[in-house]
């Protein structure tokens, strides 16, 4: 009888039971080299001419592969090669272990030679305030890729391939140094402002018009407006239509398409305001106690680039304060 194990005797790892194998039976590298060239021609001579063998080499090759598999792998017809079960089993894995290698080639070649900046944030920050402003950092740094995950959820930063968040969060929980804090007031198109059969003087006239809101599940219609109703002191306006969007940018484009009025985040619409793609029909934006931060991933600490990047994205915020032509106030009802 076999000598008896010990209960707790742990079983031999794959690396352990491969490498007290017999040889003749360990898959060799180069066999598999030649084998994929053969597999793929379809010939001997054709794969020889490829490796720089000859064609009784190669097939002296294959013919150790199929030993140490004990299954052959191709059937030898008069003119012409095809794969057996078995080798298209083995063709297989073969071309996926090569795919796999030469993936891995190219990110550790990347590695070495790429600088990049990953960073995460809304769309809605990403369309109105990052994109019009990164052609002034790729220009100061020219070696530096910059790849944005535009997304509402939320990545995990010890986990991620991120370097950087910019997260839009309620002041009182925002982590990370501040880049800008929100304002809000009801945005439309200059055409729609000048339409005298519906005047927008007052909150109350907004009764009139159509509802540009995001639809989330489970929450209510107006919700990316009750920060404003609730800093007016207002109850909630009853539009006289209402068109929902998955995302702000596509209300944002609507409002600026004259198809109704969309609740204006500032500074994220600074520019369209500027550019008098977007008006506020009320006086003053009210203060939405809402903000910006910035939130550096553990892993880009040693990243000067991500550093620079975060800089630069400080910089700019402080710079666009002092062209906001008014300032977020506590507005009172109209």
């Amino acid at each position: 009888m076999p000598p008896m194990q010990p209960a707790n005797a742990k079983a031999p790892s794959p690396a352990s039971a491969r490498a007290r194998e017999p040889r003749s039976r360990q898959l060799r590298l180069d066999l598999l080299h030649t084998f994929e060239a053969a597999a793929r021609h379809l010939s001997f001579t054709s794969a020889g001419s490829e490796l720089a063998l000859s064609q009784p080499a190669v097939s002296r090759q294959i013919q150790q592969l199929e030993a140490s598999l004990g299954a052959p792998l191709f059937e030898r017809q008069h003119r012409s090669l095809l794969l057996t079960e078995a080798g298209r089993v083995m063709q297989r894995a073969v071309d996926d272990s090569l795919e796999r290698l030469r993936d891995a080639a190219a990110r550790v070649r990347g590695t070495a030679a790429a600088r990049q900046v990953a960073i995460t944030c809304t769309p809605g920050f990403a369309s109105f305030w990052l994109i019009p402003r990164l052609p002034r950092f790729t220009a100061a740094h020219p070696d530096v890729d910059v790849r944005i995950s535009a997304s509402l959820a939320i990545v995990d930063l010890d986990r991620g391939n991120v370097d950087l968040a910019v997260r839009f969060a309620p002041s009182a929980q925002g982590r990370g140094p501040r880049l800008f804090s929100e304002a809000v007031q009801p945005m439309c198109s200059p055409m729609l402002l000048r339409d005298p059969a519906r005047p927008l003087k007052a909150p109350a006239d907004l009764a009139a018009h159509t509802l540009l809101t995001l639809d989330k599940q489970g929450d209510s219609l107006t919700v990316d407006w009750e920060p404003w109703f609730e800093l007016m002191e207002l109850d909630e306006v009853r539009m006289a239509h209402s068109v929902r969007f998955s995302h702000y940018t596509e209300a944002v484009a609507a409002a600026v398409a004259g198809q109704g009025v969309v609740i204006g985040r500032l500074p994220l619409l600074a520019d369209l305001v500027r550019q008098r793609k977007l008006v506020a029909p009320f006086k003053s934006p009210a203060a939405s106690q809402r903000g910006y931060f910035l939130t550096l991933a553990p892993q880009a600490a040693r990243n000067p680039d991500a550093h620079a990047f975060m800089q630069w994205l400080q910089a700019e915020a402080a710079d666009e304060a002092p062209r906001r032509t008014t300032a977020p106030t506590r507005a009172r009802r109209q």
